[in-house]
């Protein structure tokens, strides 16, 4: 059973921990970091990340950890740094309507696997919230998010595509990491658009991606027809088109014509 500082590594939380100085230095220059910088974190494990993050300028660091000794540990470890706010909670239930006082904020943090995509969907509830971040997810979500055809395009694509800008930096192997996981990791560095293009009755049209990609490698007449929408306004054309061969112009101009 893995430990590390004489700490039980608990496999429900996902804990990987990062043991490559390089790697966490190449996150920390992704971003722009000056005095008036405010950094959250979310898991800190041992605090490898925290302490580099602490060894930068910056006015404050957030802190959320859902193991209560871990976040015992990295308290402990850096007391005597009052820029350090710990927040023993699960990030994904927490009010952040706490981080309204220093916005915005740079994120740093090496996501635990299993709730990547829950937590890159808080990060779109709360990018009024953020300036940037580099996070560190699988290599497989990686692909996904910043794909733009082809196979492992899709819903996840698209939509974080929409709101936020993506930058992939480094493969990550899993030698950088105590224990190593079984999978690559890659280093994503994102920004919230400034300015996102209006979706007419937006709720709607993500029902209607998800519709579209729901066998991806179907014609979209088949995908529609299955969903009861009416497809008399399209042309025989995009009729014929598979879902991972259409951009986000492309589903808009079809959402246009269907949803009336």
């Amino acid at each position: 059973m893995a430990h590390s500082e004489g700490i039980r590594l608990k496999k429900k939380y996902g804990q990987h921990f990062l043991r490559d100085t390089r790697v966490v230095q190449h996150m920390i220059d992704a971003v722009t970091i000056g005095p008036n910088t405010s950094v959250f974190e979310i898991g800190c494990g041992d605090g490898f990340l925290t302490q580099a993050i602490l060894h930068t300028n910056i006015a404050r660091l957030f802190v959320f950890e859902i193991d209560p000794e871990w976040a015992k540990l990295v308290q402990d470890k850096f007391k005597s740094d009052k820029r350090l706010h710990m927040f023993e909670t699960n990030f994904l239930d927490q009010d952040l309507s706490m981080l309204d006082e220093h916005k915005p904020w740079t994120v740093l943090a090496n996501l635990p696997y299993q709730v990547t995509f829950p937590i890159l969907h808080r990060f779109h509830e709360e990018r009024h919230r953020l300036a940037e971040g580099v996070v560190m997810v699988q290599e497989e979500v990686a692909q996904k998010i910043t794909k733009t055809h082809g196979r492992g395009y899709g819903f996840s694509s698209l939509y974080f595509q929409h709101y936020f800008e993506w930058k992939q930096l480094d493969k990550i192997p899993p030698t950088a990491f105590h224990p190593a996981p079984k999978v690559f990791s890659r280093l994503l560095y994102f920004k919230p658009k400034k300015t996102v293009v209006h979706i007419p009755a937006e709720a709607a049209f993500w029902e209607f991606i998800t519709t579209c990609f729901k066998q991806p490698r179907r014609m979209l007449r088949n995908n529609l027809r299955q969903a009861h929408y009416d497809e008399s306004k399209l042309s025989e054309e995009t009729l014929s088109l598979r879902a991972q061969q259409m951009s986000m112009d492309d589903f808009l101009a079809v959402w246009n014509k269907i949803r009336t």
